[in-house]
């Protein structure tokens, strides 16, 4: 069974869902993705999970660092899950490139080289947005590629944290996954 809840973000309404083992969803209402997989019986019920996401979220969007994580139940690929993994470890206030998250994994595996765009894909359909930073990754140029929460939110979150730099930019056509 999934649960769901409701946060109103400084940036836009958000969905949060859980089932029993953690956090399974985080998303900003119609983003890209919305709801993606979602069980369509989920009910609205206070679960700790829930609760504790909506904690992280208001010390998150306080401009702090939260010093605690909720449970967490990735729902996906083999390699997608390896990517979310990869998010979970970007420090906060700091940012990395598709291209290194591929290098990544490919010395994890002892490959020669891994997509970038494969990466680009795991990172695009990552669920739980936010506290899964996946506004942390960039192109390699600077550009602000990739977020399904739109680009004015993925700046705005660098700008939280403090991240942002000169050099980063958003394209006049998007490379979006």
């Amino acid at each position: 069974m999934q649960y769901i809840s409701h946060y109103e973000s400084h940036i836009g309404k958000m969905l949060i869902a859980a089932d029993d083992i953690g956090l399974t969803g985080l998303w900003f209402e119609g983003q890209k993705y919305y709801c993606a997989g979602l069980d369509s019986r989920s009910k609205e019920e206070e679960v700790p999970a829930l609760r504790q996401a909506r904690e992280w979220l208001d010390i998150y969007f306080s401009r702090e660092k939260p010093d605690f994580e909720p449970p967490l139940h990735f729902i996906g690929t083999e390699f997608q899950k390896e990517v979310w993994e990869i998010l979970r470890n970007i420090p906060y206030g700091c940012t990395t490139t598709y291209g290194e998250i591929a290098k990544q994994i490919a010395a994890a595996h002892g490959l020669k080289r891994m997509s970038a765009q494969a990466v680009g894909g795991a990172v695009g359909h990552n669920k739980i947005s936010i506290i899964v930073p996946c506004h942390r990754v960039t192109g390699a140029d600077g550009s602000l590629t990739g977020y399904a929460g739109g680009m004015d939110r993925k700046s705005f979150l660098l700008r939280l944290e403090n991240a942002y730099r000169k050099e980063f930019f958003i394209p006049k056509i998007s490379k979006a996954p």
